[in-house]
């Protein structure tokens, strides 16, 4: 009897850990009733997850840490953490430095003028979240834009692993509160693509102490 009651506790405990590491378990549900509802990834969790696998691969390469935030953080508008350590070419005085993402994934074709790219947030709490310029560690928006089909968006054979399309991203610092009710439009530069070489010049920013915000996205043109 105690050997089943240690294993019952043990489910218990490993449910409760599963809730609170990763963003699709967020949501406390009846255990029990949960798994037999089981289903397949829907095609809008799919997109999430290759918003963080596009994320980890670039932060990875880049030679930085990544890791998913947890619910509390996720409620606060955050999906991932980045760590990156000097020393920095060209950079500043901190030698490690942090950065909060909120992630995005969409198979809507973006829509270019101006060299930017329009963007429906939706959430005004997160778009409130993310335009904050009273947080410690500095947060950004990476947006990824995916192909319409499904199909397109991994190819595998023995020479490699493409994920299309591309992701973008886009600091909120400072923008103007919204008079939306569900949604804001946001503009994000097209030359903030969201790689190795444009992570690296955020990070050793950051390790001057600068901080981007929206204005300078934007040009001032809010």
């Amino acid at each position: 009897m105690a050997t089943r009651q240690h294993r019952i506790r043990l489910s218990l405990i490993l449910d409760n850990w599963r809730l609170s590491i990763h963003p699709l378990y967020c949501q406390k549900v009846d255990i029990k009733s949960a798994r037999s509802r089981m289903q397949p990834l829907t095609s809008q969790h799919i997109e999430s997850e290759l918003s963080y696998a596009y994320l980890h691969a670039v932060a990875s390469a880049a030679g930085m840490a990544c890791e998913i935030c947890g619910r509390h953080e996720d409620n606060a508008g955050a999906d991932a953490r980045i760590v990156a350590w000097g020393p920095f070419q060209n950079g500043g005085y901190r030698t490690e430095v942090e950065l909060k993402v909120q992630l995005k994934a969409t198979i809507r074709p973006p829509v270019r003028s101006n060299e930017r790219y329009s963007y429906g947030l939706k959430g005004i709490r997160r778009y409130d979240d993310l335009r904050a310029e009273t947080l410690t560690i500095p947060r950004i928006l990476v947006v990824l834009f995916l192909p319409s089909d499904s199909g397109d968006w991994i190819h595998h054979n023995e020479e490699a692993l493409t994920l299309r399309k591309c992701a973008y991203w886009v600091s909120l610092r400072g923008a103007k509160a919204s008079m939306n009710d569900t949604s804001q439009t946001i503009y994000i530069p097209a030359s903030q693509r969201f790689d190795v070489d444009g992570l690296t010049r955020l990070m050793t920013d950051l390790s001057r102490d600068v901080v981007p915000s929206y204005s300078d996205a934007i040009g001032g043109e809010e």
